[in-house]
């Protein structure tokens, strides 16, 4: 963690050991909202991460911008040339609405404009060979009762599915505290309301099982082993849904990556800091090596 107020610093590449196997990790570009795409993918590259979990946001692969295609091709060649692989995540804050946060979702009126969203995703996903697209519920309206926002939900995740399948797309949903899909309980349900598909996994926050998940950690990875297709990573309190740096939370992550692993999980692990953008280099760097010595 960096102190307040320390003089930025440029961070030393995190060298790679010979022969060390294991957990694929990333990093997230919403933890590097003020550089340009092309350097935030440079760095984390450099630094020594082997994926990135991609957040389309208006600065980083705006799906409504112009000239789609030709941008998506140049991001695709990009992610080859460094090395990296993708996930795609659908998080940005202020993409569909200027005026509220993460508006529309999927429970709300405005929910087609989010399902656009979603299919774009998909289709970039897909160019991209992504090995997942990531999304969630939302937070339920007030104005909207517990079966509506219920029955939206999965009508927009059974088209997006259908989508997802269109395309040869994994889905990783996310349980999100606060939404109206808070924990992996409620993934089971939503789950099963749609069938149980093969491709709608589950997006898994290492930080959010500490914060509402009645398990241990490590056992709630082992508990969604089977459907587990993307997983962000961070460190949080009990109670207390804040993204932190590894070391000033609660979890102890050493037995987390050995679930992971015992599990065989392959996909990325990628870091999940997005309020830490005004230190991003500094911050991954410290992340990576952190992750590294956890995992000996």
């Amino acid at each position: 963690m960096i102190p307040v107020g320390e003089p930025d610093r440029a961070p030393e590449p995190v060298p790679v050991e010979p022969g060390i196997t294991g957990l694929r990790f990333g990093y997230g570009t919403n933890g590097f909202a003020n550089h340009r795409l092309d350097d935030a993918l440079a760095v984390i590259a450099d630094l020594g991460y082997q994926g990135v979990a991609l957040t389309l946001d208006t600065d980083h692969l705006d799906p409504f911008a112009p000239e789609l295609p030709r941008r998506v091709a140049a991001v695709a060649d990009r992610l080859q040339r460094l090395g990296l692989g993708v996930v795609i995540e659908t998080g940005a804050r202020y993409l569909l609405d200027p005026w509220r946060k993460h508006s529309p979702t999927l429970l709300e009126e405005g929910r087609e404009l989010r399902l656009d969203f979603l299919r774009r995703a998909v289709d970039i996903g897909a160019d991209l060979g992504a090995e997942a697209v990531s999304f969630w519920a939302g937070v339920r309206p007030a104005d909207v009762d517990d079966t509506t926002a219920w029955d939206r939900l999965v009508d927009g995740c059974a088209r997006t599915v259908e989508k997802a399948g269109q395309r040869g797309v994994t889905l990783g949903f996310e349980p999100e505290p606060g939404m109206l899909v808070p924990d992996i309980a409620a993934w089971r349900r939503l789950h099963a309301a749609l069938g149980a598909p093969a491709g709608f996994g589950i997006t898994l926050d290492i930080g959010h099982c500490r914060c509402l998940e009645p398990d241990p950690v490590p056992d709630c990875v082992t508990a969604v082993a089977g459907h587990l297709v993307n997983v962000q990573i961070d460190d949080m309190r009990r109670g207390t849904h804040e993204h932190l740096e590894f070391g000033t939370g609660e979890i102890d992550f050493p037995p987390v990556l050995a679930a992971l692993s015992a599990a065989g999980y392959t996909g990325l692990v990628a870091v999940e800091l997005p309020r830490h953008s005004h230190a991003a280099p500094a911050v991954a760097a410290q992340s990576l090596e952190f992750l590294r010595a956890a995992q000996k």
